[in-house]
């Protein structure tokens, strides 16, 4: 009885403290801006989760993938067979495809300046900037223009920017920072992408 006695006063304990910190926190009154960085694999797939989360509570989400392009994968079906997110892919594919500095600036404009557009307009809950950490990282963005953008949504608005190698002035920036580190990938061990996992 020892031990559950002491489990007990122990787990009361924490539950106070818990309260305590709780009490003490505010609602900042404006939605967050959240960044999924690093170099392992679940940056894009968090994010997509999140909006499942925000589409449970019946809110308004948006996405702009800046990189992607035509690729067709698992979530984009998903979502456009719900109905419910709006969605614009609106890069070209990878940057070693494209080969061209000048079209994949003028992609990555155009997706940051529909996004900024929704972000501003009110009337989402939610957007998500796929892969725009990629942009800033070849400079087809300037990041001061894109934390410019940020401050500038609608205070209903709630941003999440994926992507390898962010950038730490958005880092510094945003309310939520979140690192995927590899440990092992398969990619590693001669096994290609596979759908439903990867894509």
């Amino acid at each position: 009885m020892t031990d559950d006695t002491d489990h007990k006063k122990q787990m009361q304990e924490v539950q106070a403290k818990q309260r305590a910190r709780v009490a003490d926190l505010k609602d900042p009154e404006k939605s967050l801006v959240l960044v999924h960085t690093g170099n392992g694999k679940g940056k894009s797939s968090s994010a997509f989760g999140v909006i499942i989360r925000a589409l449970g509570w019946k809110q308004k989400v948006g996405v702009v993938q800046f990189i992607k392009g035509k690729w067709i994968t698992g979530e984009r079906q998903f979502f456009d067979r719900l109905g419910e997110v709006t969605w614009h892919t609106m890069g070209e594919g990878f940057t070693w495809d494209t080969q061209d500095k000048d079209r994949d600036i003028a992609a990555a404009e155009a997706a940051f300046a529909k996004g900024r557009q929704m972000m501003e307009s009110g009337d989402y809950d939610l957007i998500v900037m796929d892969e725009i950490n990629i942009a800033l990282r070849y400079d087809y963005l300037d990041v001061a223009n894109v934390i410019a953008g940020l401050e500038a949504r609608d205070k209903r608005t709630g941003v999440i920017l994926t992507g390898r190698d962010a950038k730490p002035e958005l880092c510094d920036y945003a309310d939520l920072v979140s690192e995927m580190t590899e440990i092992k990938h398969p990619f590693k061990s001669g096994i290609k992408a596979q759908r439903g996992v990867d894509f």
